[in-house]
Parts: C-alpha cells; structure tokens; sequence
C-alpha cells in the first residue's frame, strides 16, 4: 500500500541538492557523544539530561539520547566505545543489532511528532568517517524527506530482494537499494552491507540508511539504501542526506531541515 496518497496533501516543493578514500582525521570534538554517554547515561543517577534510556543485557547494550537538531531526531548509540561503521568488531558474531534498536527508538520519534508516523516515512541513517563529525556510532533516528519518499514509492517495481543500483538518484548521489522482509529487524542491516555489498574492507566508504517499507500487497518490511563515498560528485557518504529533522512530510513545515556537520 502506497503512502504517497495519504501524504500528497502535505508534500512540499523540496529542492533536491546536490576526501579521499582512507579514513579522515577526527574532527574537533569528535568525541562529544562518548562524553555525554558518560556523563549522562553512565551517571551514578541513572540516564539524565539528554540521555532518555540505557539498556545494559546480554543482547543489548545501547543507549538513546535526545539530538539537539530538530525536534522529531534521536540517536541510537552503543553504550561501549565503537568508533562507527568501519569498525571491525561490528561485523564479528554475537555482536548487538543496534539497526533494530534503533528501529524499536521510532515510538520516539512518533511520540515527539504527536501523532502517528507511518512506517515508510520512519528512517535510521548511519553516516561514513567521511560524512560525519563525531567519532563514536550513532544512527539517527528520523523522518525521510518527502522527496525521498516519493522516488521510493515510483521505484517500488525497480526494489528487489537483492543489492542494485536504484535508477533514480537521490539528492544527486548513486544509492544501492534491496528490500527486505519483515515487521522487524530480525536481520542485522549492517551484515548485509559489508558481506553482502561493499566487503568487509571496503565497509568504512559506504553509508547506510534504512527505512520502512510496505509492498503492494501492504505486507510490511524494510528498503536498505547504502552509498559509497565519490568525492567526484561530492558525495561524502552521508545517508543522513535524505532525512528531514523538520519532518516536513507530516507537519508540513516550509523546508526541510538539513543534517550538520
């Protein structure tokens, strides 16, 4: 079942905008999320200030911080010290799914937004070393933006249950699209890029976002777009590109608010 119907009223004109491969230098702070993760959910009170949750268990060890740009954004982080997506002990076995995590933080989202937020609008994007400026792993938890919505819902036919590029580009940037089944993130988003897309060597160049999906039949599950750094097209491998911290889908607000460095 398609959203675009249900959203068309509220669609906004948005306007489409437009390093090197090794791992870039670490930014000027780059460490703020770890020191807020310690001062603030590590605290002897238990989550405080911007930390909303931690989850400290065998299969879970995460916390879930309020972002201070936008109103609707939350960051899903592991509670230990994990670099981001090139991080090799990521894609060791018995290591937590914090994509489904993050995916369960969209109550969040919805709760911020004050009313429903339907599954294809809900997003989790991890951005690459190149497309980011903290050093410790955080999915945003957001909505799409409207634009990206529509061209997901046209390509619907061109969405398969394996990795290819999509035929259309996003905010002009190349994205590998795959669909994939379920109410949950039973399946670890991570996995399926680096073994099954970018290898494992090549995972710190690639960005990942993840976003609800519904097929033409209304059965519910996820598209998985991954892009790979392209410094020709100015493509830093940021997914983040395509959320909206305005979520101007559903609130209609006069333009989409862009991620920051």
């Amino acid at each position: 079942m398609s959203v675009v119907p249900r959203l068309l009223p509220l669609f906004l004109s948005l306007s489409v905008l437009a390093g090197c491969a090794s791992t870039p230098a670490p930014p000027a702070h780059s460490d703020a999320l770890w020191r807020l993760i310690e001062r603030d959910c590590r605290s002897a009170q238990g989550p405080q200030g911007s930390c909303l949750q931690m989850e400290e268990a065998a299969d879970r060890r995460d916390v879930l911080v309020k972002d201070s740009h936008g109103d609707f954004q939350f960051l899903l982080m592991p509670l230990d010290k994990v670099s981001g997506i090139e991080s090799p002990g990521l894609y060791r076995k018995g290591v937590p799914n914090y994509f489904a995590a993050a995916w369960r933080a969209r109550s969040h989202t919805q709760q911020a937004l004050a009313q429903p937020l339907p599954r294809e609008v809900a997003s989790l994007a991890l951005n690459s070393p190149h497309g980011r400026s903290q050093h410790q792993l955080h999915i945003h938890v957001d909505c799409l933006r409207a634009d990206v919505v529509q061209a997901l819902d046209a390509q619907q036919a061109a969405l398969g249950m394996r990795w290819a590029p999509l035929p259309v580009l996003l905010r002009g940037h190349q994205y590998q699209a795959r669909l994939l089944a379920g109410t949950e993130l039973t399946a670890n988003p991570l996995n399926l890029l680096a073994f099954d897309l970018s290898g494992p060597a090549d995972v710190g160049n690639w960005s990942l976002l993840v976003a609800g999906h519904r097929d033409v039949h209304g059965a519910p599950g996820f598209v998985l777009l991954a892009t790979r750094l392209d410094p020709a097209t100015g493509n830093d491998a940021s997914a983040e590109e395509l959320q909206d911290h305005a979520c101007s889908v559903l609130t209609g607000a006069g333009s989409a608010l862009e991620r920051v460095r």
